[in-house]
């Protein structure tokens, strides 16, 4: 709005108010005496087009933003501690017990042993907020001497930990609170209340698919894959409790029996034949063309609750290997041994099997 009114701009317009028999050239005394004005107007411009951005939704960030969403209810996701699962051996690596309450650390991330699982198997939960927690595997170091204790291992996720919320997805979401307002058990409210507990990255909902007041919501974990089953619990629980269905003791409304389910991994295998630069073999390509397949992947689970399908492409596939240093040239792709598309069923999401390249 005000990207026209620069300094030069500004100067030369309070310049031209001066009368031409007076020396205004730069240097004189007229010049030196509207020069440093004209240099904070145009300062106090920029402030101005920037504060006019932030008052609006479509435009504001950061913390601008969590105030102009939050008039409305929508309040931005805080990040949220990621809870694994550690196995805890002693002598002749038999499973043992240790203190709720034990702390451990692994790569600058601590975990604290918060519930049991069963002997020798407790549930940590990370210490630090954020999706950092859910990246490291393997030996566990006690910060505190745990008696009889000789290994500890951290491993599979149970719930993720997520990272605060940024501005493009809170702003899509207020949007959506806005022209798709929840209310009394509808789409909206549905995917407002999964999407709002702790590990879930995204839902479809399946209104009546099982009779009139039946609803199913498939879920996604929050980092794009397959959701463990201590999460499906823990949202069934908050959604709609096992043995109270229908009785409004979760969120859904009186009268709804409400089914959490979890989308299902599709292993999709790859086999691309390369034309590569001289010198290159395919072994220097092996991991950089694997991790842009992978990449490919993940965009397409993260995009999984908008779409009615989600599609494997042929097309994409051999366009993400072009992208790789070295490869000149691709054919004969194929997904899970045919030279076509992978269209996914409804619940199901792709994930990396073997990449087979040739050249």
């Amino acid at each position: 709005m005000y990207e026209h009114l620069t300094y030069e701009f500004i100067l030369q317009r309070m310049l031209d108010r001066v009368p031409d028999t007076i020396d205004k050239r730069e240097g004189s005394l007229i010049y030196n005496a509207l020069a440093p004005s004209a240099a904070e107007l145009a300062q106090a411009y920029i402030v101005l087009g920037i504060n006019d951005n932030l008052a609006f939704a479509d435009t504001s960030t950061g913390e601008e933003l969590s105030r102009i969403t939050a008039e409305d209810g929508v309040n931005r996701a805080p990040a949220t501690t990621s809870r694994r699962k550690g196995t805890f051996t002693g002598n002749a690596g038999a499973l043992i017990d240790i203190p709720i309450g034990s702390r451990f650390s692994i790569e600058n991330v601590t975990f604290v042993a918060t519930s049991k699982i069963s002997t020798g198997v407790f549930e940590m939960t990370c210490e630090q907020s954020g999706s950092n927690g859910n990246k490291q595997f393997g030996a566990l170091l006690p910060i505190v001497y745990i008696n009889g204790l000789e290994t500890a291992a951290l491993g599979e996720v149970l719930i993720p930990g997520e990272d605060e919320e940024d501005d493009e997805t809170l702003r899509a979401r207020y949007y959506a609170f806005v022209n798709e307002p929840p209310f009394g058990g509808n789409v909206s409210d549905y995917k407002e209340k999964v999407n709002e507990i702790d590990g879930i990255g995204g839902v479809k909902v399946y209104p009546t698919w099982n009779g009139g007041g039946t609803v199913k919501c498939t879920i996604i974990a929050s980092d794009w894959s397959q959701p463990t089953t201590s999460l499906i619990s823990a949202a069934q629980m908050i959604i709609d409790p096992v043995g109270h269905s229908g009785k409004g003791m979760g969120t859904a409304p009186i009268g709804h029996t409400v089914s959490i389910v979890g989308v299902q991994n599709t292993i999709i295998n790859f086999v691309s034949v390369l034309t590569l630069k001289a010198g290159v073999t395919v072994g220097q390509v092996q991991a950089p063309i694997t991790n842009a397949i992978s990449n490919y992947l993940l965009e397409l689970r993260q995009d999984w609750a908008e779409q009615d399908q989600t599609v494997v492409r042929v097309a994409m596939i051999d366009a993400a290997i072009l992208t790789i240093a070295g490869v000149v040239d691709v054919s004969g792709t194929k997904l899970n041994g045919t030279a076509a598309n992978v269209t996914m069923a409804v619940d199901r999401i792709p994930v990396v099997g073997t990449v087979t390249l040739s050249g």
